[in-house]
């Protein structure tokens, strides 16, 4: 019976005129064939999570190459702060926007990254020995547990929880933004604006940064989910290996945050 799809038209199909192929794969071609690897991400192109997982090693050990660089020099050249930080936000902001990731914008603001927490883990252990490693220590427990708890099913991303997250995210940006221009001013006492000031819960003072710097927590565990949740559906449907990148950027920028979150709890608890 003829067919109209085209795709049938060769001779593997049987089409007309063509000559069908009669070779009998032999017992050693069958098991040559079940014992070659299957193809990987390179050989099909789709996202994977170990090729994902290559991608976010790669961009965490430029990072970690920059903060230890930053870390040694920060006292004879403290400008490499304020060029990390400036450096991240922008290359940040043009990542997040880009339709399609690139791998080279995003391999550099892990750089840029890299020279901000490591000069600003630098400042901070000078004024409080060990809280580097505290927050080292507790940002490693929180990503892992987050894993776990995705791994297993016991947490999943919903559409009403994320708009709770990007409600509070705005609130909390722009809580941010105005401590800033306050501390900048000179509004506001303390190190840490209005970070720094406290409140009373339960007929026990508490600063207003640790009650702060806890929901924040909070909220980049949930980012973490996020991030683990589109990776997952990436690889689910087969997206384009590129897509990778996306996912190792993501997990960087929620990881610098979630650090950066907990160091300042730490100092603030010290103060």
């Amino acid at each position: 019976m003829a067919t109209s799809n085209p795709a049938f038209r060769n001779a593997a199909f049987g089409a007309p005129g063509a000559v069908a192929s009669t070779k009998v794969l032999s017992d050693n071609d069958l098991q040559a064939l079940y014992n070659s690897p299957s193809a990987g991400s390179q050989e099909t192109d789709r996202m994977t999570y170990e090729d994902t997982i290559g991608k976010t090693v790669l961009a965490f050990a430029i990072l970690l190459a920059a903060a230890a660089t930053a870390w040694v020099l920060t006292p004879v050249m403290p400008f490499l702060v304020i060029l990390g930080a400036i450096g991240g936000l922008v290359l940040g902001l043009v990542n997040a926007f880009k339709k399609e990731p690139s791998p080279p914008l995003i391999l550099a603001y892990a750089a840029f990254e890299g020279l901000f927490v490591g000069g600003i883990s630098r400042f901070f252990e000078e004024m409080a020995g060990g809280v580097v490693v505290q927050a080292v220590i507790a940002t490693l427990v929180v990503v892992g547990v987050t894993l776990a708890l995705f791994s297993s099913g016991k947490i999943r991303a919903s559409k009403k929880a994320t708009k709770v997250f990007l409600i509070a995210m705005i609130g909390y940006a722009v809580f941010s933004l105005v401590n800033f221009g306050m501390m900048m001013f000179g509004a506001v006492d303390g190190a840490f604006g209005m970070r720094s000031g406290s409140i009373e819960i339960a007929g026990f003072e508490i600063k207003l940064g640790l009650v702060i710097g806890v929901l924040a927590v909070l909220m980049a565990a949930y980012s973490l989910v996020l991030d683990f949740d589109f990776i997952q559906r990436g690889v689910n449907n087969r997206a384009p290996r590129k897509y990778g990148w996306s996912g190792a950027f993501g997990i960087m920028v929620t990881v610098v945050w979630l650090y950066i979150e907990l160091l300042r709890i730490f100092m603030i608890a010290r103060e």
